[in-house]
């Protein structure tokens, strides 16, 4: 089985403009650049699709998912930082989980 190529999203943009400017005929785009019409097509049509987003006043799609990470991110580092200091006292108060566990295996 071949392994799936990645093209950087730069590529991407660049051939998609070739082809909307439509200086060149998609078999040339295809042949010079040897990726298959039907990817081309593809791109193409996704970079039509998202192309209003662009224009739009509101926040896209992309700045959602960032604001949602950046929230998710916070509170993880909460938790880190919680259980860090739970460990750090444990640490410093001379308890031990294994002692623990070992007393109540007597």
């Amino acid at each position: 089985m071949r392994e799936r190529k990645n093209y950087p999203p730069e590529f991407k943009a660049k051939i998609v403009l070739e082809s909307l400017r439509e200086e060149k005929t998609i078999s040339q785009i295809v042949s010079e650049t040897r990726i298959h019409a039907t990817v081309l097509s593809r791109w193409k049509a996704e970079a039509l699709k998202r192309l209003p987003e662009l224009f739009s006043k509101g926040e896209s799609e992309t700045e959602k998912m960032r604001k949602e990470f950046e929230a998710k991110e916070d509170e993880y580092m909460k938790a880190v930082g919680e259980l860090t200091m739970d460990l750090n006292f444990l640490k410093k108060s001379g308890i031990s989980i294994r002692s623990r566990r070992e007393k109540r295996n007597d």
